[in-house]
Parts: structure tokens; sequence; C-alpha cells
């Protein structure tokens, strides 16, 4: 019976961001789960993760969408809703990382982060959210950061964006809440992917970070996908405004 909780058979997801990573490792369990899922990338990067999906059994499609681009987020949205003709669970999950003294820091550089990392979700969240309002219930899970808590070190417009997703996520919980509709996040901690290659491949950074978390060890895109099948299903069907860390332990430390 408990398990039942977990089940996702029936549901929609929508994830972005979805073609390597933290994306795919979360699209899949949701598969895995029971969901059909709405794999996205940049060209055709996410027909990969679409294609393994489909092999486990639940529908899947993929679509392509620069969320950089402000006029495309709407477009993005509408062609993601009609594939399956509804949304029940979005994952927030598409960012990317640029590091430079903030003294160095470009305006390019500024905007694009604050665009991928917290506009395009917030405008996916506004279409889709609605659309959950109308559908009776939805989940939403945002992909922040341990920097949504900390400043790090020569990221300021990715701190800066990932503080703001976590904001975010409490004050679309508050409005929704009441609507059935959850808003969550996950903040993971050091995760072995393409945005922290530079910090794993510098010995003394590596060494560093490994030395501050309990669990000794990076963690795997894969350590993500569970904490958002949780969140995503009934069993945390009373878990709103929540930014959950998956971190090994590091903001205990």
């Amino acid at each position: 019976m408990a398990l039942d909780w977990f089940n996702l058979e029936g549901k929609v997801a929508l994830v972005t961001g979805s073609s390597t990573g933290i994306g795919a490792a979360i699209a899949k369990g949701l598969a895995r789960a029971g969901a059909d899922v709405i794999c996205h990338g940049r060209g055709d990067e996410a027909q990969a993760t679409s294609e393994e999906i489909r092999k486990l059994g639940p529908r899947s499609v993929a679509i392509s969408a620069d969320l950089s681009d402000r006029s495309a987020q709407e477009d993005f949205a509408r062609n993601a809703v009609a594939a399956f003709g509804r949304i029940d669970l979005l994952v927030n999950n598409a960012g990317s990382i640029r590091r430079s003294p903030a003294v160095d820091y470009a305006d390019a550089d500024w905007d694009f982060l604050l665009e991928v990392n917290l506009s395009a979700p917030f405008r996916l969240s506004r279409s889709i959210g609605k659309l959950m309002i109308e559908q009776g219930g939805g989940r939403i899970v945002n992909i922040a950061s341990l920097l949504s808590f900390q400043g790090g070190i020569l990221v300021p417009g990715y701190a800066a964006s990932k503080g703001g997703i976590a904001q975010l996520t409490k004050a679309l919980a508050n409005e929704w809440a009441s609507k059935n509709v959850t808003v969550n996040a996950i903040a993971p901690g050091y995760i072995a992917t393409k945005n922290t290659e530079a910090l794993r491949a510098d010995p003394n950074r590596s060494r560093q970070i490994l030395e501050r978390i309990p669990a000794g060890r990076w963690g795997e895109p894969d350590d993500i996908a569970g904490a958002a099948v949780f969140l995503c299903s009934e069993a945390a069907r009373y878990v709103t405004g929540h930014v959950l860390t998956v971190d090994g332990g590091w903001m205990g430390r």
C-alpha cells in the first residue's frame, strides 16, 4: 500500500534540461515510477533520454527549445501541453553556470543566467501552473542549489539566480497550496555533472569539497531522482514551499 503513494502512472511530466545529468536522471526516475515524460533540450539533445524512457514502457517525446530566448518560452509551454494534452508534473531543471570574478562579470553572462535559471522557470510555472489549477492539481519541482543558501566563489550570477529560485518556490507555494498544486525545490549538493567539471578537475578544490562532505563522495545524478519522485508523488501531498537539500550532509557540517 505504501508503495502506491509513489506510483505516477497516468501522470504526465515535463522535465526541462533532461538531455544529460540531473535532468535525464529525473526524467528516467519519473518514468520508472510510471509517468509519461516530455523531455527537453536544445536541438536534438533530449532525443536519447526520450528513447530510453520509451524502452521502459511509458510514452515520451522530446521537444527542443532555447530557454534563454524569452520569445521561445511560451511556444515551448504550449508545445509541451499539446504533446499529451495535459501536464501534471513540472520539473524546472534546465540551468547553466558561468564563472568569473564579480569585478569582471559580463552583463551578458548575468542576463543569460537570470533568464535561464530564474525567469524561464517562473514563466513555465506561470503557464503550466494555471493549467494545473484548472485540472484540479499538480506538482512543480524546481532545481535550486546549495548556493540558494551560500554565496559560492566566482559565481555571482548563478548564486543570485538560485537564491531567487528558492524564494520563487515559496512564493508560488503560498499562492497555490489551496489549489492542490504543490511547489517545492531540490537543492543538490556537489553532483558529478558537466556543471561541476571545473571543480572536479581542480585537485585542491575537489579535495576541499570532498573533505567537507560527510558522505565522502561526489553525488550522482540518480541521487537526485529519488527526491524528485517523492516530491511529485502522493506521498508528498502535504509538502509544499520546501527546499530539500540532497547533499550527502554538506549543509549539516
